[in-house]
């Protein structure tokens, strides 16, 4: 079976990120018993097993496992997903009565209430450790703690908020995530039963989370962004009995303050601009000015908090090492950046150093331009103003956008470097269509100079009609 994404990649980045203890399983249900046969290095069960038995098996001892029918151990797994019907015992409320339930009537509530797929539309399973790229999978299955689940649910609702509802029959609970997840095509939570624990062996701590293939992309992109803006796992702690406030994030409680910074007496307009690399930023904020939006530049900005004599450029220094400084003893941008490519922590450092005076230049240039003109539409130039979360600073954001191939073309060229050399740079930045979601104004930068201009000239007149 062909696999539509590269889901190695994915997986090693969810790994990564969540800590995860045992493998995401791809889960599969397959129409005609023979599909099993096209599936490499398949198990099939040398006994009849429970559903979350095969799920451990695949999780836990790296296995790839195909089940039919004959293959379960009794109708309460195999009619969850449809390959039979569920028996009279179970349906007049018999087999939950005898363990789960008070009566005969609270165990047929039971059996009515647990979510099924529909019998005979199936007739086999497939289950493997989707890190493999064993086949495309309708959904997958991740086991983790709370505090993971929590994240993955806060990765999902990262963009296109929607509220997730959960639910638990109790015993059975597989129904909770697999089936509900095939019934309405959203990630769902569930808590393992006793029996999943029992047989399947599922940990005291684990919960688990089933997420439509299609979400999965996504899920990864939500937590890539939290993790960008501090949201990572393992959670850190604060400590119950410490003054929250010295680990508080400076926009929960600094929010008013650095808005009176921004905003001054609140008349000032501010339009944030930014794109991808070599997408035309520069050539679109030239264009602006022209028309009288006076620039603000954070790559100059950038520059000039770390020049010699700085106490960025002493930081960096300091921390880095003199492995940092080109032979006139000025920084040398490009070792620098090759240091922190790729490695989130060091990046973070730098940031560290950089940002807090960055802001500050930001803060006396849009000071000093407003004084000077009040009513100025300001535009402000943030190569990464989305990876960095700035977009609550600006009352507009505009993205200059091109293809990715386009992108890698253009900063080959221009930094005479390979197309493969310039696709990885292209990595360490968020996908270009990713940052379109946040636009309120979209410059298509494709074609001539021509067209970008006549784009411009209409977000300009859009901007001067709402001031």
């Amino acid at each position: 079976m062909q696999t539509k994404h590269d889901w190695e990649k994915i997986i090693r980045r969810f790994e990564r990120l969540l800590r995860l203890k045992s493998f995401p399983v791809a889960f599969k249900l397959l129409e005609k018993k023979e599909e099993l046969e096209t599936i490499p290095f398949l198990r099939r069960p040398q006994n009849r097993m429970t559903m979350c038995q095969m799920i451990n098996l695949v999780r836990n001892f790296d296995w790839s496992v195909g089940a039919d029918l004959g293959d379960f151990l009794f109708p309460t797994c195999s009619s969850i997903i449809g390959l039979e019907d569920v028996p009279e015992t179970h349906k007049d409320g018999t087999f939950r009565d005898i363990v789960w339930v008070a009566t005969k009537e609270d165990g047929r509530k039971f059996e009515k209430a647990i979510p099924r797929l529909p019998v005979g539309r199936y007739e086999a399973l497939a289950m493997a450790p989707l890190v493999y790229n064993p086949f495309e999978p309708d959904i997958v299955l991740i086991y983790a703690n709370p505090a993971q689940i929590m994240m993955l649910i806060n990765a999902i609702q990262f963009s296109d908020y929607e509220v997730m509802q959960f639910s638990c029959v109790g015993e059975s609970s597989c129904s909770d995530a697999i089936v509900r997840c095939y019934q309405e095509g959203k990630a769902s939570v569930g808590i393992p039963c006793y029996g999943e624990r029992r047989y399947g062996h599922a940990q005291d701590d684990e919960l688990v989370m089933a997420i439509p293939v299609n979400l999965m992309t996504k899920a990864l992109s939500g937590l890539e962004a939290l993790y960008r803006r501090g949201v990572r796992y393992p959670i850190s702690f604060a400590g119950a009995e410490n003054d929250a406030s010295l680990v508080f994030p400076p926009t929960y409680l600094g929010l008013d303050e650095m808005m009176k910074k921004v905003k001054g007496d609140g008349r000032r307009f501010l339009l944030g601009v930014t794109g991808g690399i070599a997408s035309g930023k520069s050539t679109v904020s030239r264009m602006l000015s022209e028309l009288g939006s006076p620039l603000i530049d954070f790559d100059l900005i950038a520059r000039q908090v770390v020049e010699p004599g700085t106490p960025g450029f002493a930081k960096i220094v300091d921390y880095f090492g003199a492995q940092v400084l080109a032979d006139d003893g000025t920084l040398d941008r490009k070792k620098l950046s090759d240091i922190v490519f790729g490695d989130m922590e060091k990046r973070k450092k730098l940031e560290s150093f950089t940002h807090p005076p960055i802001y500050e230049e930001f803060f006396r240039q849009a000071d000093a331009i407003a004084a000077q003109e009040p009513d100025a539409i300001i535009q402000v130039a943030v190569p990464l103003l989305i990876e960095l979360n700035l977009q609550y600073l600006f009352d507009k954001l505009l993205v200059i956008y091109v293809p990715a191939a386009v992108q890698i073309e253009r900063l080959a060229a221009r930094d005479g470097i390979t197309q493969d050399e310039a696709a990885n740079i292209l990595k360490a930045q968020l996908p270009i269509a990713e940052k379109l979601q946040f636009a309120d104004f979209v410059i298509d930068n494709t074609k001539d100079l021509a067209f970008a201009r006549e784009q411009v000239e209409k977000v300009w007149a859009e901007l001067q009609k709402g001031l």
